[in-house]
Protein backbone atom coordinates (compact mmCIF):
# COMPACT_ATOMS: atom_id res chain seq x y z
CA UNK A 1 0.00 0.00 0.00
CA UNK A 2 1.60 3.10 -1.18
CA UNK A 3 1.25 6.67 -1.56
CA UNK A 4 -2.23 8.47 -0.84
CA UNK A 5 -4.43 5.16 0.11
CA UNK A 6 -0.90 4.53 2.32
CA UNK A 7 -1.47 7.94 4.39
CA UNK A 8 -5.18 7.98 4.78
CA UNK A 9 -4.72 4.17 6.29
CA UNK A 10 -2.19 4.90 8.42
CA UNK A 11 -4.09 8.23 9.32
CA UNK A 12 -7.26 6.60 9.96
CA UNK A 13 -5.78 3.47 12.02
CA UNK A 14 -4.02 6.14 14.39
CA UNK A 15 -7.24 7.99 14.71
CA UNK A 16 -9.47 5.17 15.23
CA UNK A 17 -7.39 2.83 17.58
CA UNK A 18 -4.66 3.98 18.68
CA UNK A 19 -4.12 8.00 19.10
CA UNK A 20 -4.47 9.10 22.93
CA UNK A 21 -7.74 11.11 22.26
CA UNK A 22 -9.10 7.95 21.03
CA UNK A 23 -8.63 5.74 23.90
CA UNK A 24 -9.14 8.55 26.06
CA UNK A 25 -12.33 10.42 24.85
CA UNK A 26 -14.14 7.09 23.45
CA UNK A 27 -15.63 4.25 25.36
CA UNK A 28 -12.45 2.25 24.13
CA UNK A 29 -10.42 2.31 27.90
CA UNK A 30 -13.10 0.98 29.69
CA UNK A 31 -13.78 -1.64 27.14
CA UNK A 32 -10.27 -3.39 27.45
CA UNK A 33 -10.33 -2.97 31.01
CA UNK A 34 -13.40 -5.02 30.76
CA UNK A 35 -12.20 -7.70 28.13
CA UNK A 36 -9.26 -8.07 30.28
CA UNK A 37 -11.24 -8.48 33.63
CA UNK A 38 -13.36 -10.74 32.07
CA UNK A 39 -10.38 -13.05 30.75
CA UNK A 40 -9.31 -12.82 34.31
CA UNK A 41 -12.72 -13.79 35.80
CA UNK A 42 -12.50 -17.07 33.64
CA UNK A 43 -9.39 -18.68 36.05
CA UNK A 44 -10.21 -20.66 38.83
CA UNK A 45 -9.09 -19.38 42.43
CA UNK A 46 -6.22 -22.08 42.07
CA UNK A 47 -4.92 -23.20 38.44
CA UNK A 48 -2.92 -23.54 36.01
CA UNK A 49 -3.13 -21.16 32.71
CA UNK A 50 -1.07 -20.59 29.56
CA UNK A 51 -0.60 -17.27 29.91
CA UNK A 52 0.04 -16.59 26.09
CA UNK A 53 -2.94 -17.95 24.69
CA UNK A 54 -5.31 -15.82 27.48
CA UNK A 55 -2.99 -12.91 26.18
CA UNK A 56 -3.82 -13.55 22.66
CA UNK A 57 -7.34 -14.05 23.77
CA UNK A 58 -7.57 -10.96 25.05
CA UNK A 59 -6.34 -8.89 21.93
CA UNK A 60 -8.18 -10.68 19.54
CA UNK A 61 -11.50 -9.57 20.99
CA UNK A 62 -10.14 -6.44 21.28
CA UNK A 63 -9.46 -5.86 18.02
CA UNK A 64 -12.46 -7.88 16.57
CA UNK A 65 -14.26 -5.29 18.38
CA UNK A 66 -12.79 -2.46 17.27
CA UNK A 67 -12.76 -3.69 13.46
CA UNK A 68 -16.35 -4.91 13.23
CA UNK A 69 -18.27 -3.94 16.81
CA UNK A 70 -18.57 -8.28 17.70
CA UNK A 71 -18.41 -8.16 21.46
CA UNK A 72 -17.11 -11.77 22.56
CA UNK A 73 -19.17 -14.72 21.92
CA UNK A 74 -20.30 -17.55 19.26
CA UNK A 75 -19.14 -15.96 16.23
CA UNK A 76 -15.85 -14.33 17.69
CA UNK A 77 -14.80 -17.73 18.93
CA UNK A 78 -14.96 -19.49 15.82
CA UNK A 79 -13.54 -17.08 13.70
CA UNK A 80 -11.01 -17.03 16.18
CA UNK A 81 -10.18 -21.03 15.69
CA UNK A 82 -9.90 -20.18 12.06
CA UNK A 83 -7.41 -16.88 12.63
CA UNK A 84 -5.04 -19.77 14.58
CA UNK A 85 -4.50 -22.06 11.82
CA UNK A 86 -4.49 -18.96 9.67
CA UNK A 87 -1.35 -17.62 11.73
CA UNK A 88 0.30 -21.13 11.99
CA UNK A 89 0.99 -20.98 8.38
CA UNK A 90 2.89 -17.74 8.13
CA UNK A 91 6.33 -19.30 8.81
CA UNK A 92 5.00 -22.87 7.32
CA UNK A 93 7.02 -24.31 4.66
CA UNK A 94 4.55 -23.59 1.26
CA UNK A 95 3.79 -26.97 -0.34
CA UNK A 96 0.79 -27.02 -3.18
CA UNK A 97 -2.37 -26.13 -2.01
CA UNK A 98 -4.11 -29.25 -2.72
CA UNK A 99 -2.51 -30.52 -0.10
CA UNK A 100 -4.60 -29.65 2.72
CA UNK A 101 -3.42 -32.04 5.37
CA UNK A 102 -0.60 -29.52 5.76
CA UNK A 103 0.07 -26.79 8.07
CA UNK A 104 -0.17 -24.44 4.51
CA UNK A 105 -3.05 -26.25 2.87
CA UNK A 106 -4.94 -25.96 6.23
CA UNK A 107 -3.78 -21.90 6.36
CA UNK A 108 -5.60 -21.08 3.10
CA UNK A 109 -8.52 -23.06 3.98
CA UNK A 110 -8.91 -20.80 7.31
CA UNK A 111 -8.20 -17.56 5.52
CA UNK A 112 -11.33 -18.43 2.93
CA UNK A 113 -13.12 -19.02 5.81
CA UNK A 114 -11.93 -16.35 7.89
CA UNK A 115 -12.80 -14.03 4.60
CA UNK A 116 -16.24 -15.49 4.11
CA UNK A 117 -17.08 -14.60 7.64
CA UNK A 118 -15.48 -11.07 7.05
CA UNK A 119 -17.74 -10.74 3.68
CA UNK A 120 -20.69 -11.52 5.29
CA UNK A 121 -20.56 -8.99 7.85
CA UNK A 122 -19.33 -6.65 5.39
CA UNK A 123 -22.57 -6.93 2.73
CA UNK A 124 -24.89 -7.15 6.00
CA UNK A 125 -23.14 -3.56 7.20
CA UNK A 126 -24.20 -2.87 3.28
CA UNK A 127 -27.25 -3.47 3.41
CA UNK A 128 -28.06 -1.91 7.07
CA UNK A 129 -26.90 1.47 5.78
CA UNK A 130 -29.08 0.94 1.88
CA UNK A 131 -31.69 0.59 4.22
CA UNK A 132 -31.53 2.51 7.35
CA UNK A 133 -32.79 6.29 6.04
CA UNK A 134 -29.86 9.09 7.07
CA UNK A 135 -30.67 11.69 9.36
CA UNK A 136 -30.44 15.06 9.18
CA UNK A 137 -26.52 15.29 9.81
CA UNK A 138 -25.51 12.21 10.38
CA UNK A 139 -22.40 12.15 7.92
CA UNK A 140 -21.04 14.04 11.07
CA UNK A 141 -21.35 11.53 13.49
CA UNK A 142 -18.78 9.84 14.96
CA UNK A 143 -18.17 6.39 12.87
CA UNK A 144 -18.43 3.63 15.96
CA UNK A 145 -16.30 0.96 14.17
CA UNK A 146 -12.83 0.63 11.59
CA UNK A 147 -15.53 -1.00 9.26
CA UNK A 148 -17.67 1.69 9.04
CA UNK A 149 -14.77 4.19 8.34
CA UNK A 150 -13.35 1.88 5.39
CA UNK A 151 -17.09 1.85 3.59
CA UNK A 152 -17.09 5.79 3.75
CA UNK A 153 -14.08 5.77 1.45
CA UNK A 154 -11.90 9.16 1.37
CA UNK A 155 -12.71 12.23 -0.34
CA UNK A 156 -9.61 11.61 -2.74
CA UNK A 157 -9.96 8.28 -4.26
CA UNK A 158 -12.78 5.93 -4.62
CA UNK A 159 -14.03 3.56 -1.83
CA UNK A 160 -12.38 0.14 -1.16
CA UNK A 161 -13.70 -3.10 -2.31
CA UNK A 162 -14.79 -5.83 -0.14
CA UNK A 163 -11.99 -8.19 -1.12
CA UNK A 164 -9.50 -4.71 -0.34
CA UNK A 165 -11.48 -3.94 3.28
CA UNK A 166 -11.18 -7.82 4.22
CA UNK A 167 -7.49 -7.80 3.64
CA UNK A 168 -6.85 -4.24 5.63
CA UNK A 169 -8.84 -5.90 8.57
CA UNK A 170 -6.93 -8.87 8.18
CA UNK A 171 -4.01 -7.02 8.51
CA UNK A 172 -4.54 -4.79 11.24
CA UNK A 173 -5.98 -8.50 13.34
CA UNK A 174 -2.09 -9.71 12.96
CA UNK A 175 -0.90 -6.66 13.76
CA UNK A 176 -2.72 -6.28 16.89
CA UNK A 177 -2.66 -9.52 17.86
CA UNK A 178 0.37 -11.17 18.23
CA UNK A 179 3.00 -8.80 18.98
CA UNK A 180 1.19 -7.27 21.77
CA UNK A 181 -0.16 -10.74 23.68
CA UNK A 182 3.51 -11.68 23.32
CA UNK A 183 4.74 -8.47 25.20
CA UNK A 184 2.17 -9.09 28.03
CA UNK A 185 3.24 -12.88 28.31
CA UNK A 186 7.50 -11.75 28.42
CA UNK A 187 6.53 -8.83 30.52
CA UNK A 188 5.13 -11.27 32.93
CA UNK A 189 7.95 -13.33 32.56
CA UNK A 190 10.68 -10.97 33.23
CA UNK A 191 8.96 -9.82 36.24
CA UNK A 192 8.65 -13.21 37.32
CA UNK A 193 12.32 -13.62 36.98
CA UNK A 194 12.80 -10.19 38.88
CA UNK A 195 11.16 -10.45 42.28
CA UNK A 196 12.17 -6.69 43.47
CA UNK A 197 10.94 -5.51 40.38
CA UNK A 198 7.54 -6.98 40.49
CA UNK A 199 7.13 -5.75 44.09
CA UNK A 200 7.52 -2.37 42.56
CA UNK A 201 5.33 -2.56 40.07
CA UNK A 202 2.64 -4.54 43.00
CA UNK A 203 3.09 -1.19 45.59
CA UNK A 204 2.45 1.22 42.27
CA UNK A 205 -0.43 -1.01 41.46
CA UNK A 206 -1.90 -1.04 44.81
CA UNK A 207 -2.15 2.30 44.91
CA UNK A 208 -3.83 3.11 42.66
CA UNK A 209 -6.59 0.34 43.02
CA UNK A 210 -6.63 1.77 46.84
CA UNK A 211 -8.19 4.92 45.02
CA UNK A 212 -11.00 3.00 43.44
CA UNK A 213 -14.70 1.97 44.99
CA UNK A 214 -13.84 -1.52 44.56
CA UNK A 215 -12.22 -4.01 42.50
CA UNK A 216 -14.53 -3.77 39.61
CA UNK A 217 -14.31 0.41 38.80
CA UNK A 218 -12.59 0.20 35.76
CA UNK A 219 -8.85 2.08 35.20
CA UNK A 220 -9.14 5.92 33.55
CA UNK A 221 -6.96 7.93 31.53
CA UNK A 222 -5.38 9.16 34.58
CA UNK A 223 -4.50 6.00 35.92
CA UNK A 224 -2.99 5.15 33.35
CA UNK A 225 -0.70 7.97 33.33
CA UNK A 226 0.36 7.24 37.19
CA UNK A 227 2.43 4.29 36.53
CA UNK A 228 5.58 5.35 35.61
CA UNK A 229 7.59 2.19 36.99
CA UNK A 230 4.99 -0.19 34.82
CA UNK A 231 6.28 2.09 32.10
CA UNK A 232 9.67 1.50 32.78
CA UNK A 233 8.99 -2.30 32.81
CA UNK A 234 6.81 -2.25 29.92
CA UNK A 235 10.01 -0.07 27.99
CA UNK A 236 12.96 -2.24 28.81
CA UNK A 237 10.46 -6.00 27.66
CA UNK A 238 10.34 -4.18 24.42
CA UNK A 239 14.24 -3.30 24.35
CA UNK A 240 14.89 -6.77 25.31
CA UNK A 241 12.10 -9.12 23.66
CA UNK A 242 12.49 -7.12 20.58
CA UNK A 243 9.10 -8.79 19.20
CA UNK A 244 10.10 -7.02 16.08
CA UNK A 245 13.64 -7.34 15.15
CA UNK A 246 13.68 -5.25 12.46
CA UNK A 247 12.23 -3.89 9.20
CA UNK A 248 12.66 -3.78 5.08
CA UNK A 249 13.30 -0.17 3.25
CA UNK A 250 14.25 0.36 0.19
CA UNK A 251 17.45 3.04 -0.44
CA UNK A 252 15.46 5.96 -2.70
CA UNK A 253 19.13 6.94 -3.83
CA UNK A 254 22.74 5.84 -3.59
CA UNK A 255 23.72 6.14 -0.07
CA UNK A 256 27.38 6.19 1.42
CA UNK A 257 27.56 4.56 4.82
CA UNK A 258 30.74 4.35 6.78
CA UNK A 259 32.78 3.61 3.21
CA UNK A 260 30.14 1.37 2.11
CA UNK A 261 27.95 2.74 -0.79
CA UNK A 262 24.34 1.07 -0.91
CA UNK A 263 22.62 1.29 -4.64
CA UNK A 264 19.86 2.94 -5.22
CA UNK A 265 17.03 0.17 -5.51
CA UNK A 266 18.61 -2.22 -2.60
CA UNK A 267 16.59 -3.69 0.32
CA UNK A 268 17.67 -2.82 3.58
CA UNK A 269 17.37 -4.51 6.80
CA UNK A 270 16.91 -2.75 9.98
CA UNK A 271 18.01 -4.31 12.46
CA UNK A 272 16.41 -2.99 16.02
CA UNK A 273 18.00 -6.35 17.74
CA UNK A 274 20.99 -4.94 17.03
CA UNK A 275 20.60 -1.60 18.50
CA UNK A 276 18.85 -2.11 21.60
CA UNK A 277 21.16 -4.90 22.70
CA UNK A 278 24.58 -2.43 21.53
CA UNK A 279 26.78 -1.91 24.79
CA UNK A 280 27.28 1.44 23.15
CA UNK A 281 24.04 2.58 23.44
CA UNK A 282 22.80 0.80 26.65
CA UNK A 283 24.95 -0.22 29.59
CA UNK A 284 24.31 -4.22 30.27
CA UNK A 285 22.44 -4.19 27.35
CA UNK A 286 21.67 -8.08 28.06
CA UNK A 287 20.80 -7.00 31.59
CA UNK A 288 17.30 -6.99 32.03
CA UNK A 289 16.83 -3.50 34.09
CA UNK A 290 13.49 -1.78 33.90
CA UNK A 291 15.10 1.42 36.27
CA UNK A 292 17.57 2.38 33.64
CA UNK A 293 14.32 4.35 32.17
CA UNK A 294 14.21 6.48 35.43
CA UNK A 295 16.90 8.10 34.27
CA UNK A 296 16.15 11.05 31.66
CA UNK A 297 18.96 11.38 30.59
CA UNK A 298 18.89 8.14 29.24
CA UNK A 299 15.62 8.29 27.70
CA UNK A 300 15.94 11.94 25.65
CA UNK A 301 19.42 10.25 25.06
CA UNK A 302 18.17 6.93 23.14
CA UNK A 303 14.54 8.38 22.00
CA UNK A 304 15.60 11.41 20.55
CA UNK A 305 18.57 9.72 18.25
CA UNK A 306 16.51 7.39 17.39
CA UNK A 307 18.28 4.60 18.90
CA UNK A 308 15.11 3.29 20.80
CA UNK A 309 12.38 2.51 17.95
CA UNK A 310 10.33 -0.74 19.47
CA UNK A 311 7.67 0.46 16.89
CA UNK A 312 9.48 1.53 14.34
CA UNK A 313 9.65 5.36 13.08
CA UNK A 314 8.99 8.10 10.86
CA UNK A 315 5.65 7.97 8.17
CA UNK A 316 5.74 3.68 8.83
CA UNK A 317 5.92 4.08 12.35
CA UNK A 318 3.43 1.11 13.85
CA UNK A 319 0.20 3.17 15.12
CA UNK A 320 -0.38 1.14 17.66
CA UNK A 321 2.17 2.17 19.57
CA UNK A 322 -0.10 3.76 22.41
CA UNK A 323 -2.85 1.09 22.47
CA UNK A 324 -0.25 -1.79 22.94
CA UNK A 325 1.10 0.02 26.14
CA UNK A 326 -2.47 1.13 27.31
CA UNK A 327 -3.18 -2.89 27.15
CA UNK A 328 -0.18 -3.99 28.42
CA UNK A 329 -0.72 -1.96 31.42
CA UNK A 330 -3.91 -2.55 32.06
CA UNK A 331 -3.43 -6.31 32.12
CA UNK A 332 -0.22 -5.86 34.35
CA UNK A 333 -2.89 -4.08 36.99
CA UNK A 334 -5.42 -6.49 37.12
CA UNK A 335 -3.00 -9.58 37.05
CA UNK A 336 -0.93 -8.18 39.99
CA UNK A 337 -3.94 -6.80 41.87
CA UNK A 338 -5.93 -9.96 42.16
CA UNK A 339 -3.40 -12.85 41.69
CA UNK A 340 0.25 -14.24 42.88
CA UNK A 341 1.74 -16.56 40.25
CA UNK A 342 4.88 -19.29 39.81
CA UNK A 343 6.11 -20.72 36.62
CA UNK A 344 4.30 -24.14 35.99
CA UNK A 345 7.10 -25.11 34.40
CA UNK A 346 10.04 -24.12 33.04
CA UNK A 347 9.82 -22.06 30.01
CA UNK A 348 12.52 -20.52 27.25
CA UNK A 349 12.34 -17.92 25.18
CA UNK A 350 13.47 -18.24 21.47
CA UNK A 351 14.00 -14.96 18.68
CA UNK A 352 13.39 -17.51 15.42
CA UNK A 353 11.21 -17.10 13.50
CA UNK A 354 9.25 -14.90 15.52
CA UNK A 355 10.09 -13.74 19.53
CA UNK A 356 8.23 -16.35 21.83
CA UNK A 357 7.94 -18.96 24.30
CA UNK A 358 8.20 -22.48 23.30
CA UNK A 359 5.70 -23.64 26.05
CA UNK A 360 3.32 -20.30 25.90
CA UNK A 361 4.62 -19.42 29.55
CA UNK A 362 2.41 -21.86 31.71
CA UNK A 363 1.87 -20.77 35.23
CA UNK A 364 0.00 -21.80 38.30
CA UNK A 365 -2.10 -18.92 39.42
CA UNK A 366 -3.97 -18.05 42.76
CA UNK A 367 -6.06 -14.78 43.80
CA UNK A 368 -3.77 -12.75 46.81
CA UNK A 369 -4.77 -12.60 50.22
CA UNK A 370 -5.97 -9.27 51.22
CA UNK A 371 -4.74 -9.17 54.60
CA UNK A 372 -1.14 -7.84 53.92
CA UNK A 373 0.62 -5.66 51.42
CA UNK A 374 3.35 -7.32 49.33
CA UNK A 375 5.94 -5.35 50.88
CA UNK A 376 5.02 -7.75 54.10
CA UNK A 377 5.25 -11.14 52.24
CA UNK A 378 8.40 -9.81 50.50
CA UNK A 379 9.54 -7.78 52.91
CA UNK A 380 10.58 -3.62 52.43
CA UNK A 381 10.96 -2.86 49.33
CA UNK A 382 11.96 0.66 49.04
CA UNK A 383 9.93 2.70 46.28
CA UNK A 384 12.69 4.70 44.99
CA UNK A 385 15.08 2.40 43.59
CA UNK A 386 17.93 3.55 41.79
CA UNK A 387 19.04 2.06 38.35
CA UNK A 388 23.03 2.21 40.09
CA UNK A 389 21.77 0.38 43.30
CA UNK A 390 18.85 -2.05 41.37
CA UNK A 391 20.28 -3.30 38.32
CA UNK A 392 22.99 -5.82 39.85
CA UNK A 393 20.68 -7.57 42.25
CA UNK A 394 17.55 -7.69 39.68
CA UNK A 395 18.97 -7.91 36.54
CA UNK A 396 19.74 -11.47 35.20
CA UNK A 397 21.25 -12.36 31.35
CA UNK A 398 19.85 -12.91 28.77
Amino acid sequence: MRGARHKRMHSLTLTRLASPAAIRDAALLPHIDRLVRRTLDSWSPSSRVLLLDQAKKITFELTVKQLVSFDPGEWTESLRREYLLLIEGFFSIPFPSFLSFTTYGRALKARKKVEAALKEVIRKRKQERATTARREGEDEKKKEDMLEELMEGGEEEEGMTEEEMVDFLLALLVAGYETTSTIMTLAVKYLSDHPRALALLRVEQDGIRARKKDEEEPLTWSDYKSMPFTQCVINETLRVANIISGVFRRAMTDIHFKGYKIPKGCKVFISFRAVHLDPDYFEDARMFNPWRWQNNEVVQQVGGAGIYTPFGGGSRMCPGYELARVVISIFLHHLVTRFSWEEAEKDRLVFFPTTRTLKGYPINVWRRRKEGSESEQLGTIPVNLSSSSSSSSSSSML
